[in-house]
């Protein structure tokens, strides 16, 4: 097994090789606007850290959000065309839950990342590999009664401390530990992939204008 995963539904640009024992070589930038730009030279400085052709991987994993329409297209995208090149299986999962994997908490907490406009998205959880509601956006103040007393992983926790006091690491994904959950689900043979289409929540910030005027002729 040779996982290639990656995520861009957040700002981090990040991407990983698994083997499905362990990580053998991962890469992560923080840059919300250059997820494009950023992404292959990514995938071909983990490559060459393990020594490793694009030919040897045997599957992709892919975070499906949620995230800004954009940045998560790019992840997608990109995993898809790899896949299509390749003959292998695309496997998705939500954003929230590498988040979630990596925090490593045994105890109800919940996971919360920046969704821009003054809002979350956010999901709770049981632990650190069980997800107990759908991923959902929210204002941070509507949401912080439901979550009070909870710890919050994620930047969505950084940014609002007054809505979420007891904000946990790590504040960014990680295609490492998006990686070694699909690794663990597929040893496992138990599924619960998604499928590798993106997670909005809500419609993307670029719209037609209303009543817009058609000026080409009939």
């Amino acid at each position: 097994m040779l996982l290639l995963a990656m995520d861009t539904a957040t700002p981090a640009v990040t991407v990983a090789l698994h083997d499905g024992e362990t990580v053998v070589a991962e890469s992560s930038q923080v840059d919300a606007r250059r997820h494009g730009e950023l992404l292959l030279p990514a995938v071909d400085r983990v490559l060459k850290d393990a020594g490793l052709t694009l030919g040897r991987v045997t599957g992709l994993v892919v975070g499906v959000g949620p995230g800004p329409y954009t940045g998560l297209r790019v992840g997608l995208v990109t995993a898809a065309t790899f896949a299509s090149a390749l003959g292998v299986p695309v496997h998705g999962l939500c954003t929230l839950d590498g988040l979630a994997y990596a925090s490593g908490i045994d105890e109800p907490f919940a996971v919360a990342t920046d969704a821009r406009r003054k809002e979350v998205y956010w999901a709770r959880y049981e632990n650190s590999r069980t997800r107990v509601t759908d991923a959902a956006v929210d204002r941070p103040a509507d949401i912080a009664e439901d979550l009070a007393g909870l710890p919050v992983v994620g930047a969505g926790a950084k940014l609002y401390p007054e809505a979420f006091p007891d904000a946990r690491d790590p504040e960014h994904q990680s295609a490492a530990a998006l990686a070694a959950l699909a690794a663990e689900k597929l040893a496992a043979g138990d599924g619960g992939f998604l499928d590798p289409l993106p997670m909005y929540l809500r419609r993307p910030d670029a719209q037609v204008p209303k009543n817009y005027k058609v000026v080409t002729p009939k």
